[in-house]
C-alpha cells in the first residue's frame, strides 16, 4: 500500500533525513498535539536517535515540535510491536471479518493503560499508522 504525504509531511521528512542521515518511510503531522510521527526504515533507528539523542533533539529544535520515531518492519506483527513500544506485546492476531482487517493485540494487564495512552492518544496513533501503511481497519486490545 502506498502512503500519501501532504506538503508538511514531505518537508518534515526532508529535514529529518538531512539532520539524521536516517531514511524515513512515512510522516504524520499532528497539529493538534504539535507532534510529528516519523516511520524510519528498518535498521535506521539508532541513526535517527543519534548518540545520546543528539540527532532527534536537532530535529525537534528545527521543527519546533515533539517528534516520535517508529521503526518500520515489512512484517505486520513486528510493526505493530514497534508501534506499541515500550509496552511489550504478548501476541498479535490478524483477522478479516465482514471485509474489515482487524488486529487483535494482547498486552499484559498492567500495561493496558500505557497501550491505550492518556485520553486514548496512543491507541489512536496505532490505528492511524496501521490504516495508512498496512490497510488494517481496527485494533482491538486483549
Amino acid at each position: 500500500m502506498t502512503v500519501k504525504l501532504d506538503t508538511e509531511g514531505v518537508r518534515c521528512i526532508g529535514i529529518f533525513e538531512q539532520l539524521t542521515g536516517a531514511g524515513a518511510r512515512d510522516c504524520v503531522v499532528d497539529n493538534e498535539m504539535n507532534k510529528v510521527i516519523l516511520v524510519v526504515k528498518k535498521g535506521d533507528m539508532g541513526l535517527a536517535i543519534g548518540k545520546g539523542g543528539s540527532n532527534i533533539n536537532k530535529v525537534k529544535q528545527t521543527l519546533r515540535r515533539d517528534v516520535e520515531v517508529i521503526e518500520h518492519s515489512p512484517d505486520t506483527k513486528e510493526f505493530i510491536q514497534n508501534l506499541f513500544r515500550p509496552v511489550i506485546v504478548k501476541s498479535v492476531e490478524l483477522q478479516t471479518k465482514d471485509n474489515r482487517s482487524l488486529a487483535y493485540v494482547e498486552v499484559a494487564g498492567k500495561d493496558k493503560g500505557i497501550a491505550i495512552g492518556k485520553g486514548g492518544e496512543k491507541i489512536k496513533k496505532v490505528k492511524l499508522m496501521l490504516k495508512r501503511s498496512q490497510n488494517i481497519d481496527d485494533v482491538i486490545l486483549k
